[in-house]
């Protein structure tokens, strides 16, 4: 996939999109609606100031009692001051229900996303997702704080402005009018461009956040190969791709301004021509027009203002349409309406009955009519060739995926009855490529059993043949971090603290997927010991690659073209079945001296 194909998007953002923030904002609303007064009355207060102003020049000053000027100046100090004051109350009131706001959303955005299906994070970039959840949630709270709060109130103090220039003269109100009013055209023009670039920047700055990721995470792979300049070079042209549509906006926002400076200055020259006439006339005080200019000048950051906010509004919209993308994704592996509760004590009898399994959009199912039964207690290798559907069928124990037809039970229950977190209480899993957090081995081998003591985490340990390297990693023991993703560690610890982690909750049933794939040799046959005082309380189902896991379990099953090709013990198989001997790579040779049916590994 293309590095420009990430995500499925949805065509026609809109601002209704916006609407559905209400469930948000609903209790946050008394000191929102608090920020928005204090914001009104900061510009009722300058608007105030021309009225003032007005008074000064055609009472005291025309008069000549410049003494009586001085409570009249005061008054527009005070006025001031008091819409200093307001500013600064907006932002106290503002800036802690707009955080809240962003980190509910966020703790919602990543709850949705751990319910999610393995489907939808295999198709969709990490770094989009991620860019919704940062960059996109930091933009909608800047537009609750600022811009949506000016956009209603600047609304509002443009209708007030309007209202008092028709007060002190109508012939200067209609002339600030004629400038005012192509304004909000220039604004909702420029809106629809600037709307569709700013969700062309949010798209590249998620492809971008990927290229980036998944280069620090296969930054060795890439060294290896020598591939550090052509990732350069892929690395550039996003960059590219991303400048030229920031560089969109900035143009479109470049336009927008121009027009949003020049019209309101041809508005005030014009109430300039017409109201020295009225003056020349006697029609028209020079207190009128003062204060006319200066209403219609304060009036200009407003106007400027709103400009700017239905930008940022159409950003907001662009950033609010692609998180709801993602909350509106619903999750298709689901608790029941009425979950059933698990047999007690769990006996951990796990049955197949007719599964099959496809994949969505896929042409063919992967699994067919599998029938399989593991008794409680037994341990049930599965062996196959790749692509033979393995770990497909063991995802669909803890239900990382739901059968397409037939069931899956345990102890009689089928799984799509039982809530998922009793579910994955009963089974413990441990994947071949084993994920490990940047946190604590504690916290990484907790993640079994979030109320195991350090006495069980040991005991995992100790099972799983951990403990030593554990120890040996420094002081700390179990609070030792290890680097994101363990990638400081070995394989083979990787795999043994994803071992530990399976059976740290003692579950009734295991699924392993390849146990053994990344231990040498010596480290397998320590591992493999432990695994077998484990698997004698625990019914186990094991994806198995070699001759030695297989021979671990009590039965193996063989599977091909998506159904169970062959069944019964590693012996009887090697007997029976070319196929099995050769997944094996073993040959039918008697070794000297072996009872029968021993075999000797190539």
């Amino acid at each position: 996939m293309s590095v420009n194909d990430a995500a499925p998007r949805r065509s026609g953002s809109s601002f209704t999109a916006l609407w559905r923030l209400g469930p948000y904002l609903r209790p946050v609303g008394v000191p929102v609606a608090g920020a928005a007064a204090a914001t009104l009355a900061a510009l009722l207060c300058g608007l105030t100031i021309p009225l003032v102003t007005q008074r000064i020049i055609d009472g005291p000053l025309t008069n000549g009692r410049t003494g009586q000027a001085i409570w009249l100046i005061l008054l527009v100090a005070a006025l001031g001051a008091a819409e200093a004051g307001c500013f600064y109350g907006r932002r106290k009131l503002i800036a802690r229900p707009t955080a809240l706001v962003e980190s509910r959303m966020r703790a919602d955005l990543f709850r949705h996303l751990l319910r999610l299906p393995i489907g939808f994070h295999e198709h969709w970039q990490s770094g989009q997702l991620l860019s919704r959840a940062v960059n996109d949630l930091v933009t909608l709270r800047k537009f609750l704080a600022f811009a949506a709060v000016f956009l209603v109130v600047n609304s509002l103090t443009l209708l007030v402005g309007l209202a008092l220039l028709f007060s002190i003269e109508p012939s200067l109100a209609l002339v600030g009018l004629c400038s005012f009013a192509p304004l909000l055209l220039v604004s909702f023009f420029f809106e629809t461009r600037y709307k569709a670039a700013a969700r062309e920047v949010q798209d590249q700055t998620g492809h971008f956040t990927t290229i980036v990721e998944e280069t620090m995470l296969g930054i060795r792979v890439l060294r290896s190969f020598g591939q550090g300049r052509a990732r350069a070079r892929v690395f550039r042209d996003q960059a590219r791709l991303l400048r030229r549509g920031e560089m969109r906006i900035v143009r479109i926002m470049a336009a927008l301004s121009t027009a949003l400076l020049i019209l309101p200055e041809l508005g005030i020259a014009g109430q300039l021509a017409l109201g020295g006439t009225g003056i020349a006339h006697g029609t028209l005080t020079l207190g009128d027009l003062v204060a006319a200019v200066t209403v219609s000048t304060y009036l200009r950051w407003p106007t400027e203002c709103i400009g700017w906010a239905l930008a940022e509004t159409s950003t907001a919209a662009a950033a609010c349409d692609r998180y709801w993308e993602i909350r509106d994704t619903e999750p298709d592996i689901t608790d029941p309406p009425r979950p059933r509760p698990a047999a007690q004590p769990v006996r951990g009898a796990l049955r197949f009955e007719n599964v099959s399994f496809q994949h969505p959009g896929a042409d063919r199912p992967v699994l067919r009519g599998v029938d399989l039964e593991i008794r409680p207690g037994e341990t049930l290798a599965l062996v196959g060739a790749t692509g033979s559907g393995k770990t497909t069928l063991a995802g669909l124990v803890p239900r990382m995926a739901d059968v397409s037809a037939g069931r899956i039970t345990v102890d009689g229950v089928d799984i799509r009855e039982l809530a998922l977190t009793e579910l994955r209480t009963i089974v413990g899993c441990a994947f071949e490529d084993p994920m490990l957090s940047s946190l604590t081995i504690r916290d990484n081998v907790a993640l079994g059993a979030p109320d195991a003591t350090d006495d069980e985490i040991r005991a995992a340990l100790r099972t799983a043949s951990a403990e030593e390297f554990v120890d040996a990693l420094g002081p700390d023991g179990l609070g030792t971090r290890i680097g994101e993703q363990g990638l400081s560690l070995s394989g083979g610890q990787r795999q043994r603290l994803a071992l530990a982690r399976a059976i740290v909750g003692r579950p009734a049933l295991l699924v392993l997927d390849d146990p053994l794939s990344a231990l040498d040799l010596h480290t397998e046959a320590e591992v493999e010991r432990a695994l077998r005082r484990v698997l004698r309380n625990s019914t186990a189902l094991v994806v198995a690659h070699r001759p030695n896991t297989a021979r671990m379990a009590d039965r193996v099953a063989v599977l091909a073209d998506g159904r169970i090709a062959a069944l019964g013990t590693h012996r009887e198989l090697l007997d029976s079945s070319a196929h099995y001997r050769s997944l094996m790579s073993v040959t039918p040779l008697r070794t000297p001296g072996a009872p029968d049916g021993e075999v000797m590994s190539r």
